[in-house]
């Protein structure tokens, strides 16, 4: 068990950091001091006692990210109750499921995501509260209505003189005590709800203080805050060492980003490979991909001249303040990795899941080994389901500190993945070197079996294949006489640009067909390529749900 406790670390954080900036809303300019947060996490918690909120009692929260999403997360736990946090881009008979699921009795969330949804079908919750204001959207009792609106009365009253630093006074929640209830989206089917203990987060968050990882910086975050990734490290692990982070609400558009970036210029960088691989794609490759481009290249000096310039470019297109990116979610594509080291830019890739709050392995750019996702943390073991871990691929198991208690409500579910011995079966195939660093082959789900019993994995060919002309993204796939299939997302804004016909396009899938499979190995060659006319469906991580695409001929 860690000897920090989670709710003593936001006390200690508030106390030692009351005057300086946690939070800002990109977008409406405004900014919450320490100081503001623990006033507004004592207004809710005096809320809560007038609403009748018990210890253990579940809150669900959807909206977009932003300061009163996270003083939300931090008011409910401190209060002892526990948070249910919800993508807000699920729909909204998956928003009904999980609240229903969760049996939250509270529910925080945007305004234009209320309306999208029927209270009808809402019968456990009691009150339903705006995240623009923290007004009164919907209360099944008069009284419960007036105390939400009057919370600031209710807070001036009992505090008149002001809140300061002594006023802080949170319940005791021991770190055994679940206190968020995860829902995954997955990419296997219905969604789960993951019970994380107080001692599941405050792993990640002491793991991110031994490090150093987010120390007093300044980051801006734009990945989905209900997503474990995000909330453990531009929010949970950032806001109790002392960090100032901005939040961009939602993931915006490519220019957008950027603009934002360089604008608030942050100090390290949390994303995913799929942000990563589109700068390459869509501003670097076609650049070094030109003829003369490439003969240069060839050419040590002038290797070496192009190599600072393109870094500086990149690292300038990130806020060009970053000390490095630190990339979770997924495997970043070997050639983009590559390209990377080439050009010296500080990045690693780690790997974590839902069911570990979520951090599972990681080293810092200076340690990092190139195509794995870092090293096994150190209050986590791993092993490898193979006969030989160091050479054979097989399951990635893993235990310690991280591994959640369980699914809600689920012990079939719980019993399929975490077996006798405390191991938690990830679902991912890899191997293990001798350091512990682990690498990642695909996942077990989507390991394919080729004619003569080889395992094909097909992230790997989707790697190559998206790097091609005109190509987005891929699924791999299977037809019933074992040969594979292609599924292709064209680069659309390509195509229009250059008013490529239909035929012309199959032309040029062909080509690439043609040229993946020189890279391959023969039991994993593509019989066709076949054009998807939409972006395939993904998780809040950007993975997509392959479990939704198949081919029968």
């Amino acid at each position: 068990m860690i000897k920090e406790n989670l709710v003593e670390l936001f006390s200690s954080s508030l106390k030692e950091n009351w005057e300086k900036p946690a939070f800002t809303d990109y977008f409406d300019k405004k900014t919450f001091t320490y100081q503001q947060v623990a006033e507004q996490v004592a207004q809710l918690h005096l809320l809560f006692e007038k609403l009748n909120v018990q210890k253990n009692d579940k809150i669900a929260l959807v909206g977009k990210n932003g300061s009163l999403w996270c003083i939300t997360y931090i008011a409910t736990v401190s209060y002892g109750a526990v948070i249910v946090p919800m993508l807000q881009d699920f729909p909204p008979e998956n928003l009904t499921n999980i609240i229903n699921h969760s049996d939250s009795k509270i529910l925080f969330t945007s305004d234009y995501i209320y309306n999208k949804l029927d209270i009808n079908e809402l019968p456990k919750i009691e009150s339903i509260i705006s995240l623009e204001n923290f007004s009164c959207i919907h209360s099944k009792n008069e009284q419960d209505a007036t105390y939400i609106n009057e919370s600031q009365k209710l807070f001036a009253e009992k505090y008149p003189n002001g809140y300061t630093k002594e006023d802080i006074q949170y319940a005791e929640v021991p770190n055994s005590n679940v206190v968020c209830m995860s829902y995954t989206s997955g990419t296997t089917g219905f969604s789960k709800g993951v019970m994380l203990t107080a001692n599941n987060l405050a792993g990640n968050v002491v793991f991110g203080f031994d490090t150093k990882l987010v120390h007093k910086k300044k980051l801006l975050s734009f990945l989905p805050l209900a997503h474990a990734y995000c909330c453990a490290f531009d929010f949970l692990a950032a806001f109790c060492d002392g960090s100032h982070t901005t939040y961009l609400g939602k993931m915006p558009a490519a220019p957008l980003l950027m603009k934002a970036l360089a604008e608030i210029k942050p100090d390290i960088i949390f994303t995913v490979p799929l942000i990563i691989e589109k700068v390459y794609k869509k501003k670097i490759l076609p650049v070094i991909s030109k003829p003369y481009m490439k003969f240069l290249m060839s050419i040590p000096f002038i290797k070496n001249v192009i190599g600072v310039k393109i870094h500086y470019q990149l690292k300038n297109a990130f806020g060009g303040n970053f000390e490095q990116i630190v990339i979770g979610g997924a495997p970043l594509n070997p050639e983009v990795e590559a390209f990377l080291k080439k050009i010296k830019i500080h990045y690693c890739v780690g790997y974590g899941m839902t069911e570990c709050g979520p951090l599972i392995s990681y080293d810092p750019w200076s340690e990092y080994k190139e195509t794995s996702v870092g090293k096994i943390l150190p209050r986590m073991e791993v092993k490898i389901a193979s006969n030989d871990p160091y050479k054979e691929i097989g399951e990635i198991l893993v235990r310690g500190e991280h591994v959640m208690l369980g699914y809600y409500k689920n012990e079939e579910a719980t019993n399929a993945v975490i077996d006798n011995e405390g191991w938690l079966h990830t679902g991912d195939m890899g191997y293990i070197d001798q350091d512990y660093n682990i690498y990642i082959r695909g996942r077990n789900k989507s390991m394919l079996l080729g004619a003569n019993g080889q395992n094909i994995y097909p992230e790997e060919i989707e790697a190559k294949l998206n790097n091609m002309p005109y190509v987005t993204e891929s699924v791999v796939v299977q037809n019933k006489a074992s040969k594979l299939i292609a599924l292709v997302y064209p680069d659309m804004e390509a195509v229009k640009s250059e008013k490529l016909s239909e035929k012309a396009l199959l032309k040029i899938m062909e080509r690439n067909k043609r040229h993946l499979n020189k890279q391959i190995a023969a039991y994993e060659q593509i019989s066709e390529i076949r054009i998807h006319k939409t972006e395939f469906e993904k998780t809040a991580k950007k993975s997509i749900k392959r479990f939704l695409y198949s081919v029968e001929d």
